[in-house]
């Protein structure tokens, strides 16, 4: 049995020729790629069970013969209450308000509102990030420190507060009436989990700098995913586009430092983080994308994949004993507790700000405050850790970003263009 773990370990040495740094390989559970299918195992030991519930519950035809004190909560998990809408133009985003009597002032105020808030969540967000995972904690004189290792209950965290948040949010106010069966949040959060996973384990290995890049450019991957779950097509700016950011990204992973001593295993692991994080990202949204044609509010969609994400996390973390070791290092680490605190702060205020702007000003703003974020986000890490990009890689940024924006741009010219439409026409789905 640890015949294939002991395989895929080697492959990246052998791979290169060169051996992975010993601060790498303190022990199996340090190796990323073991930790992976230790998760899975545990997650696996919850959607088994539920999968075969599910089939038998069907299977018996529940509807129409079940009774009892339970019949109301299998009948939401495995069957909901409602049918799919069938017309929805883009059911991933919640419906725009209509632009009320108020002053251009209120209108500033608030846009900048909402730049303010997002930028400051996520820009916060993306330091803590490579804080937790880069550097040691309690380090003095004698003592090096230590640094905390466990992904899996950083996601648990944000996850947690991102449910609470929702689930207030959800009871303070009025929301539609919830229609699909529960299960089905099941397939985004298990997905989610791992990518979130995936991008705190990739800082380990690659900078913070690369990694925004490589979140910039998961476009091309959604593209590609929107053809195989959704049967989406595109138009011809969105394959130049996705060219431009794919050339922009190899700029600047090729371009390399004169003083860079990361070793190309490291870089090897991270890049294969990476890829998993956005092949992960890439299946979350489409199918949350599909999940919206059912009669749901954006709140309501982010407190049903935190349910299934907090019992996945909880049950694995569990399993493996790590919520309590992970628990004892918050008890040894006063500022470790405050930045987890404080990163799962803003990862739940930064999603409301998100629902927020998109429903007061629509996704082409939203994209522009998030791709400027992206930027900030290089360039405060860069300040803040000290890296250094060449000038091959500043260009390979610049064409990233300037591709972004060209994409901004030409949707809302397409947008504007199919409301002129005659009726019966259809513009082509976009991502």
């Amino acid at each position: 049995r640890f015949c294939l773990p002991l395989v895929l370990a080697s492959l990246p040495t052998m791979a290169t020729g060169e051996e992975i740094a010993p601060a790498l390989q303190d022990s199996w559970g340090d190796f990323w790629l073991f930790r992976f299918f230790v998760n899975a195992a545990g997650y696996a030991s919850i959607v088994v069970p539920g999968f075969l519930l599910i089939q038998y519950f069907k299977r018996r035809n529940y509807l129409e013969t079940g009774r009892g004190i339970c019949f109301p909560v299998i009948k939401s998990c495995v069957f909901g209450s409602e049918v799919k809408s069938v017309h929805q133009d883009d059911g991933s985003l919640p419906l725009r308000a209509e632009p009320t009597e108020s002053s251009t002032a209120r209108q500033v105020f608030k846009l900048l509102f909402c730049a303010a808030g997002l930028q400051a969540s996520y820009l916060t967000w993306g330091v803590l990030q490579e804080r937790v995972m880069t550097r040691t904690y309690g380090a003095t004189e004698t003592d090096p420190g230590e640094k905390f290792k466990d992904s899996q209950f950083l996601v648990f965290m944000n996850r947690i507060l991102a449910f609470t948040v929702a689930g207030l949010y959800c009871a303070l106010t009025k929301q539609p009436r919830h229609g699909a069966p529960m299960y089905k949040y099941s397939f985004a959060s298990l997905s989610n989990i791992l990518s979130s996973w995936c991008q705190y384990e990739a800082l380990k290995y690659i900078s913070f700098p690369t990694q925004v890049l490589a979140k910039a450019s998961k476009v091309i991957p959604v593209m590609m995913m929107g053809k195989l779950v959704s049967r989406k097509s595109y138009e011809y700016w969105e394959y130049l586009t996705a060219a431009l950011i794919s050339v922009g990204v190899s700029m600047f992973l090729l371009s390399s430092a004169p003083n860079r001593t990361v070793s190309t295993v490291t870089t090897f692991s991270g890049i294969v983080l990476l890829a998993g994080y956005i092949i992960f990202d890439s299946f979350t949204s489409n199918w949350q994308d599909a999940l919206f044609t059912y009669k749901m509010s954006p709140v309501q969609m982010m407190f049903g994949v935190n349910v299934f994400s907090c019992l996945f996390t909880v049950g694995s973390l569990l399993e493996q004993g790590a919520l309590l070791e992970s628990l004892r290092f918050m008890a040894r680490h006063s500022e470790f507790t405050a930045h987890a605190v404080l990163l799962s702060v803003c990862s739940a205020c930064g999603q409301l700000f998100i629902f927020y702007t998109i429903n007061q000003f629509g996704a082409a703003v939203f994209t522009i405050i998030m791709t400027l974020r992206q930027a900030f986000a290089i360039l405060l890490s860069c300040l803040i850790y000290g890296h250094t990009v060449t000038v091959v890689g500043g260009l390979g940024i610049a064409v990233v970003f300037m591709a972004l924006f060209l994409r901004v741009y030409a949707r809302s010219r397409m947008k504007k263009r199919s409301k002129k439409l005659p009726p019966g026409e259809t513009p082509v789905q976009k991502v």
